[in-house]
């Protein structure tokens, strides 16, 4: 099994660029299918991220070579592209049919999962503190999300199926981050990534309609590439997090990510009222957000057994 470099601070810095440009992205994402589709919206991004990673790694001469490829397992490289487009499939069609906090307080499913992933695949360990700190994180997210899972009990039938489509896309995230960790084995993880944007292009083509990216104003057309650019970079640090920290550290500090939307859907919502929802958080919430950092970095810092 894959084993980390040990270069935590390196990792927990990377785990914080991931969590801060994932943290917005529903915002930007919600703005864009006002005027795309869910098909060619993430066909676009793919594309973007698997042309950049492409020119970077030729510039740098670090493209993949035909015998590293042969030493991969391709059946785990085919789990990783099919699990990370449909995760993108279900979570933007699920984001559509619900809101960006709401979304995003779902999806926090996947780190969860991948954090037990990293213990139980990976023989990683907690210590009794980090323990106690997921038990904190937990106690947060529930204070934190009371009022999300109380509008999500009362909710409407498209409200539900929204947020069943995220509950699958986290279940599929997981299976990708999970096989994309087990390939660094073989092969860096701006290769793996180039790769799996390349195939998950592919997989969207026939669903994508590029003519309508020519027909955005400039302001729609800045926030997809925004998207794009925003999926290459983010999950690009997400893939080098893993050949330097636990899977279960990662997991940890990811689970700020909702903490950073609603916050960021807070000042958009100050800023440009018309542009999207403000999302209430009451101090019951607040509290819970203070013992979600406290119990995160609890997991993430804590030392080793």
């Amino acid at each position: 099994m894959h084993t980390t470099s040990g270069r935590w601070r390196f990792g927990l810095a990377l785990s914080l660029v991931t969590v801060s440009l994932w943290g917005i992205l529903p915002i930007a994402l919600a703005i864009t299918l006002q005027v795309l589709d869910v098909y060619t919206l993430i066909w676009f991004r793919f594309l973007v991220s698997f042309v950049l990673s492409a020119v970077y790694l030729g510039w740098q001469g670090k493209l993949p070579t035909l015998e590293r490829l042969r030493s991969t397992s391709w059946m785990l490289l085919g789990i990783a592209i099919l699990g990370l487009a449909t995760n993108y499939i279900l979570f933007t069609q699920g984001l559509a049919l619900t809101t960006p906090g709401n979304a995003e307080v779902i999806i926090q499913l996947a780190p969860f999962l991948l954090g037990f992933g990293g213990l139980f695949l990976f023989r990683e360990r907690y210590t009794l503190p980090q323990w106690i700190g997921v038990s904190v994180l937990v106690m947060g997210f529930t204070l934190f999300f009371h009022e999300q899972l109380k509008n999500l009990v009362t909710a409407h039938d498209q409200y539900l199926l929204g947020s069943g489509l995220v509950v699958l896309g986290a279940v599929t995230w997981v299976i990708y981050a999970l096989a994309q960790k087990q390939l660094l084995q073989s092969l860096s993880s701006f290769s793996i990534m180039l790769i799996i944007y390349g195939g998950c292009t592919l997989l969207f083509t026939p669903f994508a309609n590029p003519k309508v990216i020519l027909t955005l104003n400039p302001w729609h057309l800045g926030v997809l590439i925004f998207c794009a650019l925003n999926t290459l970079i983010a999950y690009g640090a997400f893939a080098e997090s893993l050949e330097h920290w636990e899977a279960s550290r990662v997991s940890a500090v990811l689970a700020l990510a909702p903490i950073v939307t609603l916050i960021s859907i807070w000042l958009v919502s100050v800023l440009a009222p018309t542009l999207i929802l403000p999302e209430n958080i009451s101090f019951i919430g607040i509290v819970g957000a203070v013992l979600v950092v406290t119990g995160s970095m609890t997991i993430a810092l804590g030392k080793e057994r």
